[in-house]
């Protein structure tokens, strides 16, 4: 094997003009591969993590009520119009001994019960309609860190005290120590302190959200000992949707995903990932025509060489195996720097750039673009091996 490695590597040396221009080609491709699918990574992490610190992973809910038709007998039509059900404020069954099972899980990090529904927020002559959590503190903190979003006071929602959205306190013209009155439509109106004011940056959760503890939320909203939702935080995000169907059918209650309630988002992540792959996908193709090209036109220069060798005895498989050497030292070294070019890009963009996310700067997507490249490489000189392979010596020698 060493007469082939000795053949290509002298082969490239002789040209080296040709060699310096497929290197730099090689390795701009590999480098806007890198530095590209980085900054997407990244920008899809922030997003993700932006859109899911402020929720849950999977939703468990009661199942909706439905009427129930009785069948009609045989030989008989009915016409029924069917007005769909309202659907009260309810818990969920046996939520203890779900919340126990959901536990045992192994592909789930947290869960935590609540209970949620409407009320209305009073302070002096403002009122707000708002969405009224109570929560078990430790547990929920797991799903949502609330307590690291406060820009007032502390996050305590025992003893009567209560943490709002920052929008909702300058709407009721409240800050920390004040008091407000929830009324949640019942005779179980009460006053309570506001001990904390969060910013979760979601317009919708600062200017609606009040938490509070689950016994008295329960109390509040005529629901004594129950939940109306089982929050659950998981390990793989982008397997949440297929956990969701199978606690879905494991507990009996509707259960949906991030990815559903997100469908946008995803959209969004999906886009974006496509867009990657396809310019990945055209810079190999340029890559691999780009050495193609070369090593296509070594093979007119050096037709003469190769019918000398043949004629020493070099077999045609050897050329073939001298050319792809070739390709994959192309893809080899083009990658290589270029890969060190890519993240020399991210570290300016990490260092001096916007500072809006940061573009993860992962080995493995290195060994990728790198593999990726040598295979292009070899397989961009496939052809011009096998023409090198089939010349007729005496021929070759004839037009060298």
């Amino acid at each position: 094997m060493w007469v082939e490695w000795t053949l290509a590597v002298r082969f490239l040396r002789e040209g080296r003009t040709q060699s310096l221009l497929i290197l730099s080609g090689i390795a701009i491709g590999v480098a806007v591969i890198v530095f590209l699918s980085a900054l997407i990574s990244g920008l899809q992490a922030n997003l993700i993590d932006r859109t899911l610190g402020t929720q849950a992973h999977i939703k468990l809910q009661a199942p909706l009520q439905r009427n129930h038709v009785l069948p009609a007998g045989d030989g008989v039509a009915t016409l029924v119009l069917e007005t769909p059900r309202p659907q009260p404020l309810r818990s969920i069954n046996n939520w203890q001994q779900l919340r126990d099972t959901l536990d045992a899980q192994p592909d789930i990090t947290a869960v935590s019960p609540v209970i949620s529904g409407p009320a209305l927020a009073r302070r002096g002559d403002a009122l707000e309609s708002v969405a009224l959590l109570g929560i078990d503190a430790p547990r929920y903190l797991r799903i949502v860190p609330l307590d690291q979003s406060l820009v007032q006071g502390q996050f305590r929602v025992d003893a009567g005290q209560v943490v709002i959205g920052s929008e909702l306190a300058r709407d009721l013209g409240a800050s920390r120590g004040d008091t407000l009155r929830l009324d949640t439509g019942s005779d179980n109106d009460t006053l309570l302190t506001i001990a904390g004011i969060f910013e979760l940056g979601v317009s919708e959760l600062d200017a609606r959200h009040v938490y509070m503890d689950l016994r008295q939320a329960q109390a509040l909203l005529g629901l004594p000992g129950g939940v109306t939702v089982i929050d659950l935080r998981v390990d793989d995000l982008f397997g949440a949707d297929v956990i969701a169907e199978r606690l879905g059918r494991l507990t009996g209650q509707r259960s949906e995903s991030w990815m559903q309630s997100n469908a946008q988002l995803m959209n969004a992540l999906n886009a974006q990932s496509q867009s990657t792959n396809m310019i990945s996908f055209f810079v190999a193709v340029s890559v691999a025509f780009g050495i193609a090209s070369v090593l296509s036109v070594s093979v007119v220069q050096r037709t003469g060489q190769i019918g000398i060798l043949r004629a020493m005895g070099t077999t045609g498989r050897q050329m073939l195996t001298v050319f792809l050497i070739q390709g994959a030292l192309y893809g080899l070294a083009g990658s290589l720097l270029g890969g060190m070019a890519g993240y020399s890009m991210l570290w300016a963009f990490n260092t001096f750039g916007p500072g809006l996310f940061a573009a993860p700067l992962s080995p493995a997507l290195l060994a990728w673009a790198t593999l990726l490249a040598t295979v292009t490489g070899m397989l961009a000189a496939t052809a011009p091996a096998r023409r090198a392979a089939a010349l007729d010596p005496v021929e070759a020698i004839a037009r060298g």
